[in-house]
């Protein structure tokens, strides 16, 4: 249901279904209670599970893997896109933060090209901006955490097992995009999902 709901608010925004481009990124949840797969994420000092997803650029759920908190973000990224173009046969593009790949390691990049099939292109953030910036391509994965962020259910991780955390992710998006073919209007809300909003209608004035 969570896939042909995609392709079909794709194809009513006039999109083929099938992504060409999407964006890669995690999120750190808090675990409620214990479980499997439960870690620390020392950088955002978090015990719980990290949920890793990609998404096309509409900001629509391509693929959601949750583990633990304690893996890093290249490793979890291998865990999203091992045979990503087995289900996206068109995807050629990745889009991604310095987290991924760096001057110091920019391992990533090649295993994405020979086990992926696909190019990881690195968004970099200004060094000389302090605080929130929105940054080219990634404020489309930043809005659909924001969008996640809406259900009460994901403000924390209350899921005993990984799988359970995915699918109340697919949960999450299926009423939002039913929600969005019925013809319902969301109103953005917070600095991310203005900015986004924003952006997405220059895009679509300039078609």
């Amino acid at each position: 249901m969570h896939d042909r709901l995609r392709d079909a608010v794709r194809v009513a925004e006039g999109r083929d279904p099938q992504p060409s481009a999407a964006v890669l990124d995690s999120q750190t949840a808090h675990s409620h209670q214990g479980g499997e797969a439960i870690g620390y994420d020392a950088g955002k000092r978090t015990r719980g599970r990290k949920r890793h997803v990609l998404v096309d650029t509409c900001g629509l759920l391509l693929r959601a893997v949750v583990h633990s908190a304690s893996i890093q973000e290249r490793a979890g990224a291998k865990l999203v896109l091992a045979g990503i173009t087995e289900a996206f046969p068109l995807l050629g593009l990745v889009w991604a933060d310095a987290g991924y790949a760096n001057r110091v390691d920019a391992g990533l990049r090649e295993w994405t090209r020979t086990h992926a099939g696909v190019e990881l292109r690195i968004v970099a953030r200004n060094a000389d901006v302090k605080g929130f910036q929105v940054l080219p391509r990634r404020w489309v994965v930043e809005r659909t955490f924001a969008w996640l962020g809406r259900c009460r259910r994901l403000a924390r991780d209350y899921e005993r097992k990984p799988a359970h955390a995915e699918a109340m992710i697919k949960v999450a998006m299926i009423r939002l995009m039913a929600a969005r073919l019925a013809g319902e209007d969301v109103e953005p809300q917070g600095p991310i999902e203005t900015e986004a909003a924003r952006r997405l209608n220059d895009d679509l004035s300039q078609k």
